[in-house]
């Protein structure tokens, strides 16, 4: 029996170990995340314990890892569900801005999609919920080192829980919106659009509010106002990633050999140039394939050479010596379409940048590995 190939690895870092079969992953900017919050921790870690010096910064050190658990916590839960409903966490990634799990695929169904989504920020509100009754409970003496770390993490856990609950992408709330938009519609793509959308809105409007809330009189510093607009640029960059994203998807679930390819003639190895323009302009096609004596398309004439042949030496020109040789497996089924297609083509390019199209064994068409690339990104 063979052993299925680990889950691969797209992000650079420490790995801690694995959950899932997915690796788990500190980023490099997870250290400047730990610095820049222990630092920003400090002021509450002494409010809340009345401790100082160096005694202080353990405890601000403390709230962080509380934190990153959490969100690891988080991130396990969604890749744990998605593994339960056919799809495979390829990592779990600690960064700057927290964390995110990348799948194999993504989800199939809405109804996957909004799962996966919200069992995170729902462990999150488990989490602080728990922490809360604890400080309900008083299983610590108020101004405590325990208490302190029982009040950061009923807080830290219920603002990451209802923060990623906000109905836009990238947040889990988007991915909520988005399935519901595609359940409704039937299509992914409005349902990505529309929640990338809104994703868009929620980052200008904590970017607003981080703005109006010290010109208001509520308080904060420029230190918060920076904070704060750096999440709502990277909540911003996410929205607009999404969208970029669904609208190639699209154009990748369109694609089709008509749509990306140019129409073909064949002639034989053994014709004349002559021959071979007469054959494209009988059917009003430019591209002309050389098939050898097998009948395997074994090049494809040069637009560029061809045109470069003076006319009257057109017909004692083999149509071989303006031709490109095309290696043995470069085609394409052209019956494929979407996913499928770009897969052929993904084997079939890395032996030629031109490749033919085949339709039972009928040569149709040529396609360019740029011009398909070109037209997926248009």
């Amino acid at each position: 029996m063979s052993t299925p190939a680990p889950p691969r690895r797209t992000t650079q870092g420490w790995v801690i170990g694995h959950v899932a079969g997915a690796p788990v992953i500190l980023a490099p900017s997870w250290l400047l995340a730990v610095a820049v919050l222990t630092a920003l921790s400090v002021p509450a870690a002494r409010a809340l314990t009345g401790l100082d010096g160096s005694a202080v910064w353990v405890v601000a050190l403390a709230f962080v890892v509380l934190l990153f658990v959490s969100v690891f916590l988080h991130e396990v839960a969604h890749g744990l569900v998605a593994r339960a409903r056919g799809q495979q966490p390829h990592e779990f990634v600690l960064t700057l801005w927290g964390g995110h799990t990348a799948f194999g695929g993504a989800a199939p169904t809405p109804a996957t999609n909004a799962l996966v989504a919200i069992v995170g920020p729902a462990v999150n509100l488990a989490l602080g919920a728990l922490f809360g009754v604890l400080l309900v409970l008083d299983v610590a003496p108020r101004g405590t080192v325990v208490w302190a770390l029982l009040w950061s993490g009923a807080v830290t856990n219920g603002f990451v829980g209802l923060f990623n609950l906000l109905p836009g992408l990238p947040l889990d709330g988007g991915r909520v919106l988005e399935a519901v938009v595609w359940a409704v519609t039937g299509s992914r793509y409005t349902g990505t659009v529309a929640a990338g959308w809104v994703g868009r809105l929620v980052a200008a409007g904590v970017v607003v509010w981080a703005l109006w809330v010290p010109v208001s009189g509520g308080g904060g510093d420029v230190l918060d106002v920076m904070w704060a607009v750096l999440i709502g640029a990277f909540l911003w960059a996410g929205a607009s990633g999404a969208i970029r994203g669904a609208r190639a998807q699209r154009n990748v679930e369109g694609v089709t050999v008509e749509s990306v390819g140019h129409r073909a003639v064949t002639v034989g190895h053994a014709d004349s140039l002559a021959h071979a323009g007469s054959v494209a302009a009988a059917a009003g096609v430019a591209d002309v394939v050389v098939l050898a004596p097998d009948g395997r398309p074994a090049a494809y004439v040069d637009r560029a050479a061809a045109a470069s042949v003076p006319p009257q030496a057109a017909g004692t020109t083999p149509v071989t010596a303006v031709s490109v040789p095309l290696p043995v497996g470069a085609t394409v089924d052209g019956t494929l379409v979407g996913q499928e297609l770009l897969r052929d083509l993904a084997r079939a390019t890395r032996l030629s940048p031109v490749v033919v199209a085949l339709v039972d064994g009928r040569v149709t068409s040529l396609l360019h590995a740029n011009e398909v690339v070109a037209a997926i990104r248009a």
